[in-house]
């Protein structure tokens, strides 16, 4: 049986839980695997969603800690973040890679792939292989359709900039699991 989160857990600040998800297993409807690569942001941080305050778009990041935000780059691949910190805090953790784990089968479908090489590197890619859409924005991350469960004690963790962005990119707030094949990109 996979341990649980203690109460309050998903309060911390948002880089130490970005460190922390680092190895923690995530499924969607018993689909997914360890998570291996994540970005940390937060309302004071120019690349941030919230730096400008609440909308429609962004109001989970200011929501409950430990629910989802979900949303649409490129107006066509979803990303999912975990809410994180006090109550209304517009802090996030994006979720940028994970290594599959179960249910392959049904992500290579979803990816139109064949092997395990690039299912779950990359947001986009990672919601796509999980089935993620905006229908999720909200939802407890601890809770059915998703189980999300913490990380091993003592893994090895990569720290560098985040990428994709254009402001704040010197912010040294992207972590991942040393050697994994499945990061989205090398640090």
């Amino acid at each position: 049986m996979l341990a649980s989160f203690p109460p309050g857990y998903f309060q911390q600040p948002v880089v130490d839980l970005a460190r922390a998800l680092i190895g923690a297993t995530l499924t969607l409807e018993g689909v997914g695997g360890m998570i291996v690569e994540t970005e940390a942001y937060d309302r004071d941080d120019p690349a941030s969603h919230t730096f400008r305050g609440q909308t429609a778009r962004n109001a989970a990041m200011f929501g409950p800690a430990g629910h989802a935000y979900v949303y649409r780059i490129y107006g066509m691949y979803w990303c999912l973040n975990v809410v994180c910190g006090e109550l209304g805090r517009g802090a996030a953790v994006l979720i940028r890679a994970l290594a599959p784990d179960v249910g392959i089968a049904e992500m290579q479908v979803r990816r139109g792939l064949t092997g395990p090489k690039g299912l779950a590197s990359g947001p986009g890619r990672l919601c796509q292989a999980l089935g993620i859409a905006r229908e999720h924005d909200g939802l407890d991350l601890t809770d059915m359709p998703f189980a999300l469960h913490p990380a091993p004690a003592g893994l090895p963790i990569l720290t560098g900039p985040r990428i994709g962005i254009t402001k704040a990119v010197e912010q040294p707030w992207r972590f991942g699991l040393a050697g994994s094949p499945h990061l989205s990109r090398r640090f």
